[in-house]
């Protein structure tokens, strides 16, 4: 999570949606970076809108523009599914190592996850509390608006570095596995497809 005091920004840090490029390339310039552990580093839109924000907004007198970024939820989870099969995963519980993508999305699909599927979901960490959410949501596919939007506000040019890029691996799913995902992912999809730039 990075905080802009002058610009009254807040980026809030999805997880895998480049967090890391985006904090090593403007982490320099902001007032605040939370960058470990990953629980504070990957501050949910709620728990900001409860915690942090009633601090920053009551020190500064003003709010603050949140934005984050959403990734295509089948990806996102692609990309959780090849990180987790590095060799060096803490935790051998939460390794992918040896196991193939369809596996992967049916024990993210069961209740409750296994070790190795439990990674949350976009929606639950972009959800609102009540009325407070996000000023603006961007798809990680389209960064490039993101950055355009960014070099307005910080007024600097923004170049992102390829960083904690995870090891190549077939994202292949069965139907079946992929009829379960789209129910079990539908509010993930459903807000994702609201990003679409002719949506309403």
């Amino acid at each position: 999570m990075l905080v802009f005091w002058e610009q009254k920004l807040v980026i809030l840090a999805t997880p895998k949606t480049g967090s890391t490029a985006i904090q090593a390339s403007l982490e320099s310039m902001a007032t605040m970076a939370i960058q470990r552990p990953p629980v504070l580093k990957h501050t949910s839109v709620a728990r900001y809108h409860r915690f942090i924000a009633p601090y920053l907004e009551a020190a500064s007198g003003s709010s603050f523009t949140v934005v984050a970024l959403m990734r295509e939820p089948r990806d996102w989870l692609g990309s959780w599914f090849r990180y987790r099969q590095r060799d060096d995963i803490p935790d051998q519980a939460r390794s992918t190592l040896g196991m193939d993508f369809d596996a992967f999305v049916r024990g993210w699909c069961d209740f409750p996850q296994p070790a190795f599927a439990a990674v949350g979901s976009q929606a639950r960490f972009l959800a609102p509390k009540g009325e407070k959410g996000l000023d603006h949501l961007f798809r990680y596919e389209e960064i490039d608006q993101f950055v355009t939007f960014l070099e307005d506000r910080l007024d600097c040019e923004i170049i992102l570095p390829r960083l904690n890029v995870s090891p190549h691996a077939a994202l292949d799913l069965a139907p079946e596995t992929e009829a379960m995902l789209r129910k079990t992912a539908a509010r993930d999809l459903a807000l994702y497809d609201t990003l679409r730039p002719d949506a309403p």
